[in-house]
Parts: C-alpha cells; sequence; structure tokens
C-alpha cells in the first residue's frame, strides 16, 4: 500500500461521523449564533425605545396607520371565523400543551431526548425570559377605542402590557424550534408553513387590535431569536437525533443483510 493510500485509510478510520459522539463543538452552525445574536439585539434595542416612552414610540405613526387598515369594529364577526381562531388558540392554552407538553413527549417516546430538551428550553426561554419579563419590563399600553377616528381596542380578553405580542414570540419560537428538528435537506416544507404562521399571527393579532404592529413584528424576532441562539448551544445534541425518524420509534437494523 502507497503511503498516500495508507494516509487516506487512516483519515477515513478515525474521522468522527457528523452528528455524532466525536463531533466537535466547532462545528455548530456560526451563522445560528450571529443571527441569533443580532436579532435580539434588534429586539432589545427596539424594547429600550419603547420604555423611554411606552404611549407613543418613534413607530406610532405606522403603528396607527396599520391599526387603521387592518383592526375590525367590534359586532363585525370577523375575528371568530376559523382562520383567526386557529391563531387565537395557537397562543393560548391550546398551543401551550401542543408546545409544552405534546411535541416533547412525543419526542421521548421516539427516543428524540436531545430534541425534547432544547424544544422544552426554547419554549421556556422564549415564552418567559423574552415575552413575559419584557412585557413587565416595558408595559406599553395595549391598543384603546378611539371612536372619532373610528379605531377599536382588544375583541377578545387580554391581560397587561402589549410589547412584545406573547402570540408572536410563540410563533417564532414554533418556527425556529420545529426547523431544528429536522436535518437540513428536509426543512424547506417547513420553512414555508412557518412563514405563514408568521405572517397569519401578524395579521391576527392586529386585526383583533389586540396589538400594535410593532409588537407582532418585533415578538417574532424576539422569539426566533432566542431560540436561534439556543439551537446553535444544542446544535451538536440536535445532530445525534437526525438519525432517527420524527413520527415513528426507531428499529434497530439487522446485524446481517441478505445477499442482493
Amino acid at each position: 500500500m502507497s503511503d498516500a493510500a495508507a494516509a487516506s485509510t487512516s483519515i477515513d478510520a478515525t474521522a468522527p461521523v457528523a452528528g455524532g459522539p466525536g463531533a466537535s463543538a466547532a462545528r455548530r452552525p456560526r451563522w445560528l449564533l450571529v443571527t441569533g445574536l443580532i436579532g435580539m439585539a434588534l429586539f432589545v434595542i427596539f424594547g429600550f425605545a419603547v420604555a423611554a416612552n411606552p404611549a407613543s414610540p418613534f413607530t406610532q405613526a405606522v403603528d396607527d396607520a396599520w391599526r387603521s387598515l387592518v383592526g375590525l369594529a367590534p359586532g363585525t364577526g370577523g375575528e371568530a371565523w376559523a382562520l383567526p381562531m386557529l391563531f387565537q388558540h395557537l397562543g393560548q392554552i391550546p398551543g401551550a400543551v401542543l408546545t409544552l407538553l405534546l411535541i416533547p413527549i412525543w419526542l421521548f417516546v421516539i427516543r428524540r431526548w436531545r430534541s425534547a430538551l432544547f424544544f422544552l428550553a426554547a419554549e421556556i426561554v422564549g415564552n418567559f425570559g423574552v415575552s413575559q419579563l419584557t412585557k413587565n419590563l416595558v408595559d406599553r399600553p395595549r391598543p384603546a377605542d378611539d371612536l372619532a377616528n373610528g379605531l377599536f381596542g382588544p375583541l377578545f380578553e387580554v391581560d397587561h402590557g402589549s410589547f412584545p405580542s406573547g402570540h408572536a414570540v410563540s410563533t417564532g419560537i414554533l418556527l425556529v424550534a420545529v426547523a431544528a428538528l429536522f436535518p437540513p435537506a428536509k426543512r424547506l416544507v417547513w420553512w414555508i408553513i412557518g412563514a405563514l404562521l408568521v405572517v397569519g399571527m401578524i395579521w391576527q393579532r392586529t386585526l383583533i387590535n389586540a396589538h400594535w404592529l410593532s409588537d407582532a413584528l418585533f415578538g417574532i424576532i424576539g422569539g426566533a431569536s432566542a431560540t436561534l441562539i439556543l439551537w446553535w448551544a444544542f446544535a451538536n445534541l440536535l445532530q445525534q437525533d437526525y438519525g432517527k425518524p420524527l413520527f415513528r420509534r426507531s428499529t434497530d437494523a439487522p446485524a446481517i443483510e441478505g445477499a442482493s
């Protein structure tokens, strides 16, 4: 055997499998961390800008114009049909059951416990660290009735604090967290579905006058960015789960296969 062939054989025998136990932390995709940090910086900067003038931040003119264009008046019934109610429930108890219980439990059942821990971490950090903490610190007023200009307040019961939209933060988390469960070659379909969920959630939260447009936009950015950072932190663990199917328990391959 030549020296070159021997060297090649040695490299092939010792190189770690991508996503396997020998994979190095240096293999974490840097774009996840960089994009997440940039997004979180934008979210924090906007949060400070709103906190400086909660009643009328610098985006207020755009927010008012959007509410005038999209927001519904009470009694029209336009907020209660199937599509807007889908997004309403996604950010409430049914959505919480799905993301905090059903998805993590299923990931444990199919032996993707690393993915389950990542998903739970993303949901907890995003919903409590990004959404609820910021709501309490910034305390931006919700849209209110302005009958002289034909504008109205929330059509559903809401809690305090308009920035950020908790529903939007949850959607941003879901967008990135589900994508992280798939290997790169299988993410395209989900990115398309996720983009539709993002647009739909922004539309629904402003349709029912629950939030200003900027609350929803930056809610998506905050939730997605925090999850991108966690994806980077869990990247090596998630890679170890990519060989396991998402919709059934994996089975051991037979030790000896029949001749072809």
